[in-house]
């Protein structure tokens, strides 16, 4: 799996600083891509998050997301993939690799 970073040059929205992308290389996924990360800023500079990729949904007028990627039963799998893409990120600003 390779982590595509997609860097927000317009800085609009206010502290969203790349999308992300998995590419999937191995196995059957190979050749796909799943779309719709993101990170940010956390306000006051103080520290960065991962969004993952979501559905909106509204329930009596009230919008709601619905998380699409899910562990199955090892509940830390999403906060693996958080630290890989935080640290790609990191490895982009230091410009130690190309766009993974």
């Amino acid at each position: 799996m390779t982590i595509k970073i997609l860097p927000n040059e317009s800085g609009n929205p206010p502290g969203k600083l790349a999308d992300l992308e998995l590419h999937f290389e191995h196995g059957d996924l190979a050749g796909l891509r799943l779309i719709g990360f993101a990170i940010w800023e956390r306000r006051g500079n103080n520290g960065r998050n991962v969004t993952f990729p979501a559905r909106q949904y509204s329930v009596n007028g009230e919008r709601r997301s619905f998380a699409l990627l899910r562990p199955i039963s090892d509940l830390t799998a999403q906060a693996r993939v958080r630290d890989l893409i935080l640290d790609a990120y990191t490895t982009h600003e230091r410009g130690d690799g190309s766009d993974e």
